[in-house]
């Protein structure tokens, strides 16, 4: 399972950002993808997940409203739309393999800084 982030980077406050996860070692189309989360001194926690077939999307409430996830099966590609972004979000952003209660995530992550 290879799971590369990018996208991050540092925007004002109320900014957006795209995440992009880019996904090999396995068949992409068949599992349930979600994004996870970790600021500083703090510990993952789950930000949102989609279907295999991207028909179904769930998020935390923390980013309800405001996060948008999608994929692209033909592409192996996992997305998060980020908009009116908070200090709050600040955090090293990985996409993963799984579900909100069991997931492998990626390897490096890709930080987002949300700062004026």
């Amino acid at each position: 399972v290879q799971l590369v982030e990018s996208g991050g980077g540092l925007v004002q406050p109320g900014g957006s950002l795209r995440l992009s996860c880019a996904a090999s070692g396995f068949t992409f189309s068949y599992y349930y993808m979600s994004w996870v989360r970790q600021a500083p001194g703090k510990g993952l926690e789950w930000v949102s997940g989609i279907s295999s077939g991207g028909g179904v999307t769930s998020y935390a409430d923390s980013v309800k409203g405001r996060f948008t996830i999608s994929r692209d099966n033909a592409k192996n590609t996992l997305y998060l739309q980020m908009s009116s972004l908070k200090s709050e979000d600040t955090a090293l952003y990985y996409c993963a393999r799984g579900v909100r209660s069991g997931y492998v995530r990626g390897g490096q992550g890709t930080q987002v800084t949300v700062s004026s």
